[in-house]
């Protein structure tokens, strides 16, 4: 028999509260942290520079070629864009053409086209180097819809005779307009036929005449940034 000090207890433990899941005797959770995230940085645009020797900066310090003072100018604005340098000495429309494809296995969002020059020195048809030029801004409207195309605008001597210089700087006008293009009139604009700001083969700008091919540059790619 259970004694009454025994039943006592025994209805002193069935009727206790049992503890709850929810009760607010447990530990209390941390408050969040009031510490704000840290901004999250974009990824940065490219602009492609493909061209041929006067890109590639032939006869001077790499740094110094106009492309890498574009490069210069974005990063102390502190721009999100990257600058590669795809200039290739010697490139004709027609190399630019074979190379195309492999180049534009990196990303480009502004890609500006420096080629033609080789061309007109060489006599090529205009016709031929205005149908190379295009399957190049092809090519790039096909792999990267969105990418803005600048042309580099090239002018040459009157040495093949008038109308094929006429010819020739009026073609890239016509593919500018064309493709909706950027036109950079002419590249080499305070620069070509000044001795100082060229090398001795009279055709490559010095470091100095990359300074002025630089500011011919960003005059037309400053709106697209």
């Amino acid at each position: 028999m259970l004694t009454i000090h025994k039943l006592y207890c025994l209805a002193f433990f069935l009727l206790a509260p049992s503890a709850s899941p929810t009760s607010t005797s447990s530990t209390l959770s941390p408050a969040p942290s009031t510490t704000p995230a840290p901004p999250i940085t974009p990824a940065p645009k490219h602009i492609l520079f493909f061209g041929n020797s006067l890109t590639a900066g032939f006869g001077v310090n790499p740094n110094q070629a106009f492309p890498a003072l574009i490069g210069h100018r974005i990063d102390s604005l502190h721009l999100p864009y990257q600058v590669t340098n795809a200039g290739l000495s010697g490139e004709t429309s027609a190399g630019g053409k074979s190379r195309i494809g492999w180049v534009l296995r990196q990303p480009v969002d502004i890609f500006i086209l420096e080629l033609g020059a080789n061309d007109g020195l060489r006599g090529i048809p205009v016709t031929e180097t205005a149908a190379n030029l295009q399957a190049i801004i092809d090519a790039v409207k096909a792999k990267y819809p969105a990418a803005r195309i600048v042309l580099a605008g090239m002018q040459i001597p009157p040495n093949m005779g008038a109308a094929y210089a006429t010819a020739f700087r009026d073609t890239f006008r016509q593919l500018a307009a064309k493709n909706k293009a950027a036109l950079i009139p002419f590249l080499l604009q305070g620069v070509g036929g000044i001795p100082g700001l060229n090398q001795q083969d009279g055709i490559h700008p010095t470091a100095e005449g990359h300074k002025i091919v630089a500011n011919n540059v960003w005059r037309v790619l400053k709106p697209l940034l």
